[in-house]
């Protein structure tokens, strides 16, 4: 009988004190180790903002499940704040677990420098790593795309183009910077990546080809949704916007886009607006969303619903026929499209990244160019005016995998290494 495996999962943060598609994924396939026979033991250690800075303490949340006071103080060579938090308590975390696997799903705010340690307390220990973005490959946040406001997409990684977006440092500052990532991205026995697209970068990058391998993010066993209930005459003309508001998400395009529209037709269109962190963003971008929003929910085109729960998700996609991902960035797979198809609603996406991969056009949903306000407007308006083709959309959606699917994926991985 095959030894049972016993699996730290560690993810840049804790679905407590944050909800955004990496940490949530990462919790939801610990919960999923656990679930399986093929694992002995399994533990979280998510790190947390308690807003006293970073002590470094490593402390219980619940049974198994570990907050990691930790953060990122060179965000250019991602090294963690806390150094003696690495050998001494986060050390002593991992001798008195004695995990066989570290499955993490990110360093960001944790610093690259926990992967050495890990080694350095027992060598035998597999570590997993799954790739939610491109921040070793982009200094600019893991967007790829150029600073400032033109929003250009970046393809990929070049010391000189490197340097003229960041023009305080030297090619050479960002040659340092790529030979310390991949120095402790070899201590990886094995990358997860949940898009072919990212997979993709991450190879043109530098990582081989056989070290970096496909699996989706789990999402819920829960059925599909039944669609909303339409009023005589009524068409399928309510679009949904769910998750983050930053520059990056491009809500702005289509709040632009509705605003291209005559009045008469920009009235036979609802967006939901199920959004988060406005009030995190600058002041310049804050004042633009404002500016193109009010006019919009005066005339009843917007509801800004506002942020919600994990567990208000489904109700709130109950009400809407499309759910829409306008962003400008690559994206890698937004926990947003596996969630619409769990609930049975078709997509409107921007056409790059791992958007167009996940999403196929005119079969479950629509390709729009990315940032194009004019073919935003002529897709919304399209799209609301019809039911049969919706209702041939959501026929053709092809549920995602599940969480323990996504678990037993990762478990026969992690055979492979052993």
């Amino acid at each position: 009988m095959n030894k049972k495996h016993r699996i730290l999962v560690m993810a840049h943060a804790h679905p407590d004190f944050s909800l955004g598609g990496g940490e949530i994924a990462a919790y939801n396939l610990f919960k999923a180790y656990q679930e399986s026979e093929a694992v002995e033991q399994a533990w979280y250690l998510g790190r947390a903002d308690k807003g006293r800075g970073a002590t470094g303490a490593i402390s219980l949340r619940r049974p198994n499940e570990y907050l990691w006071e930790q953060a990122v103080h060179d965000w250019h060579l991602m090294k963690a704040v806390h150094q003696e938090s690495l050998t001494t308590w986060f050390t002593d975390l991992i001798r008195a677990l004695k995990p066989t696997v570290v499955h993490t799903h990110h360093y960001a705010h944790l610093g690259l420098e926990y992967l050495r340690i890990i080694k350095q307390v027992d060598p035998t220990i597999k570590i997993v790593m799954t790739l939610h973005e491109y921040m070793a490959i982009c200094r600019n946040n893991g967007q790829m795309i150029k600073p400032g406001t033109t929003f250009k997409l970046c393809s990929r990684e070049s010391y000189d183009e490197c340097r003229q977006c960041f023009p305080e440092k030297t090619a050479e500052d960002f040659w340092l910077r790529k030979h310390f990532f991949m120095s402790h991205f070899a201590l990886v026995d094995q990358f997860v990546s949940p898009s072919e697209f990212l997979r993709q970068r991450y190879i043109a990058w530098g990582l081989p080809a056989d070290k970096i391998v496909v699996i989706e993010n789990g999402q819920s066993d829960e059925g599909v949704l039944p669609p909303r209930p339409l009023a005589e005459g009524e068409t399928r003309n309510r679009f949904g916007f769910f998750g983050q508001i930053n520059p990056y998400k491009g809500l702005h395009v289509l709040l632009e886009a509705l605003h291209q529209l005559p009045k008469d037709q920009r009235k036979k269109i609802v967006l939901e607006v199920h959004g988060a962190n406005l009030e995190h963003q600058s002041a310049e971008f804050q004042e633009k969303l404002e500016k193109l929003r009010q006019p919009l929910i005066k005339q009843g085109v917007v509801q800004w619903v506002g942020p919600y729960q994990p567990h208000e998700l489904r109700s709130r996609m109950a009400g809407v026929d499309w759910v829409v991902v306008p962003s400008v960035w690559w994206e890698n797979s937004p926990m947003v499209i596996q969630e619409a198809f769990v609930c049975g609603r078709p997509l409107i996406v921007s056409d790059i990244g791992g958007m167009a991969e996940k999403v196929r056009h005119e079969i479950d949903g629509y390709h729009v160019p990315a940032g194009n306000v004019l073919m935003w407007s002529k897709r919304l308006l399209l799209s609301g005016e019809t039911t049969q083709e919706w209702q041939k959309h959501a026929q053709e959606i092809v549920k995602p995998i599940r969480h323990k699917e996504c678990a037993n994926q990762c478990l026969k991985l992690i055979g492979l290494l052993a």
